[in-house]
């Protein structure tokens, strides 16, 4: 069908699955509790800045609008990454447009988008990873619409997109650098011979320059980061792992995706558009070699459902609804059934149970309970890292309020990791007890220069092991232990607060180890 006799009426069709969408996100986000990489997303917005140790700023800058629009619960965070989520199936049924594809390929692909695991998992979380894929699929379409229409603000829109992209995950980069090797591979290859492409890029230059500035001011702590993922998370992915994860992810719209990748790939109607597979072929083999995890190529699916959609509607073009409708059904009803085990839906006793019927009864289901130590669990680790905090944040009370005023004057919390000090920061107006100190993680960026109090509120995620090495060490006085957390879900079972009185020596290891960790 000509570009400008497309049915303008397919745009209000594609409303109906972001509806739905939003939906099936309002009816969840409230259940189970804060994860605990949204707490530290949400500390952020205590402080602002132009990059973090482990995130770029954009997601601080929505945390800041969050919390002062809509306030502190779970359900507010959580109503950006909702919002998002309904602009990325926005995009994919409008790239199905661009193709040429009418209600058919718009269902598939939407649907696909719905219910596909990676991404009903992954888009309800206050997390980069939902705006990260956002800003993949904006920067696609408005290539896309380029191609289509030659109007070159879509160069410039695309530059835009690109920089905020990589202002809200690094992983931009990578997406970006596929895309031009792609383009470059292909026929499509004039579209990077236009000076107003080097206009886009200089916009994108300016839009991510204050991040750069700040990488290198602080020692460029991305690469610190890479390097601590390496060794603490990605060294239990190997390639193998990762090729069954990327097959296994999207459950039965696996087959709408590989359909829009060999559709890209051989089908004249998307000549044009064949650089996006080999864009995906390259991000898809630059994260195997890297040992990527598997979220990390969710952005570059929506695409190829997008393809797929138009590849299913062009090879049924002669076919009555009945088949059409079943074919919908098939890559759609199984992933519905798997719904409750990727968001909280259901209370969590319900889940349980899904995911013990799972354990036992579909293996090939078990990565969905395989956590990052490459163990397999009673629930999926997005869900164990829901757990426990608040239980945290009320034994961390107690030891507070066990002092007098005067000693309450002179006691400080110190938290192990970020998930404890960001749930610890969260709670603390609520229960009354100091703000958290912590060397996890962009913490160490606005911890004090040195530890002065008597009395310290110590959250140990070791097993009491650093409270043993305190004492060895002789860097305390006295301790005693408040209590654990005793969730056996929670994955932050086990951790323990305890009351410690420090001595120098405490704060002589501190201040080093401080300056340290600033300067990775």
């Amino acid at each position: 069908m000509p570009y400008k006799n497309r049915k303008p009426t397919y745009v209000y069709f594609v409303l109906i699955f972001v509806l739905i969408k939003i939906v099936l996100n309002l009816f969840a986000i409230s259940h189970f509790g804060f994860h605990r990489d949204e707490f530290l997303h949400l500390v952020l917005a205590d402080h602002m800045d132009w990059g973090y140790k482990e995130v770029p700023p954009f997601i601080a800058l929505l945390a800041k609008i969050s919390i002062t629009c809509f306030g502190n619960s779970v359900f507010a965070a959580r109503l950006f990454p909702t919002l998002f989520g309904g602009l990325i199936v926005w995009l994919t049924g409008l790239i199905v447009i661009e193709f040429g594809g009418k209600k058919f390929g718009i269902t598939v692909a939407c649907l696909s988008m719905l219910f596909a695991p990676a991404f009903v998992a992954s888009e309800y979380l206050f997390q980069p990873v939902v705006f990260d894929q956002f800003w993949w699929v904006l920067t696609v379409w408005l290539l896309i619409r380029y191609l289509n229409t030659t109007d070159v603000r879509y160069l410039y829109w695309l530059g835009a997109a690109v920089g905020l992209g990589v202002l809200t995950k690094y992983t931009m980069l990578f997406f970006t650098g596929s895309l031009i090797i792609g383009i470059l591979i292909s026929k499509q290859r004039k579209l990077l011979f236009n000076r107003h492409i080097l206009g886009a890029a200089a916009l994108t230059f300016l839009i991510v320059l204050p991040n750069l500035i700040w990488q290198l001011t602080h020692h460029m702590p991305v690469f610190t980061h890479m390097k601590a993922l390496r060794e603490q998370q990605l060294d239990y992915i190997s390639p193998t792992d990762f090729i069954k994860q990327q097959l296994l992810v999207n459950g039965v719209a696996l087959f709408v995706w590989l359909n829009g990748l060999v559709f890209l790939i051989f089908s004249f109607r998307l000549r044009n558009f064949q650089f996006l597979a080999l864009a995906y072929a390259l991000i898809f083999l630059f994260l195997l070699l890297m040992d990527g995890k598997s979220y990390y190529l969710f952005g570059a699916y929506p695409m190829l459902f997008a393809a797929g959609g138009f590849g299913f509607e062009r090879l049924l073009k002669a076919n009555g609804y009945p088949l059409r409708i079943a074919l919908a059904l098939v890559f759609t009803l199984p992933n519905i059934l798997l719904l409750p085990m990727l968001l909280p839906v259901l209370p969590l006793n319900q889940t349980l149970n899904f995911f013990s019927f799972a354990d036992k009864h579909m293996p090939a289901l078990r990565f969905l309970m395989t956590w990052e130590d490459g163990k397999t669990h009673a629930t999926s680790q997005d869900y164990a890292d829901m757990l426990g905090w608040e239980d945290m944040a009320v034994l961390v009370a107690k030891a507070y309020q066990s002092l007098s005023p005067t000693d309450q004057k002179q006691t400080i919390v110190y938290a192990d990791n970020y998930g404890e000090a960001g749930a610890l920061h969260h709670y603390r107006k609520q229960y009354g007890y100091p703000e958290v100190i912590s060397l996890n993680s962009s913490f160490t960026l606005w911890a004090p220069d040195s530890l002065k109090c008597r009395y310290m509120i110590y959250v140990d995620d070791n097993g009491g092991e650093n409270i043993r090495q305190f004492v060895a060490g002789k860097m305390i006085d006295s301790y005693h232990k408040i209590g654990e957390v005793t969730n056996p879900l929670a994955r932050e079972k086990g951790t323990a607060v305890f009351m410690i009185m420090p001595n120098q020596r405490l704060n002589e290891r501190y201040s080093p180890e401080l300056a340290k960790k600033r300067l990775e």
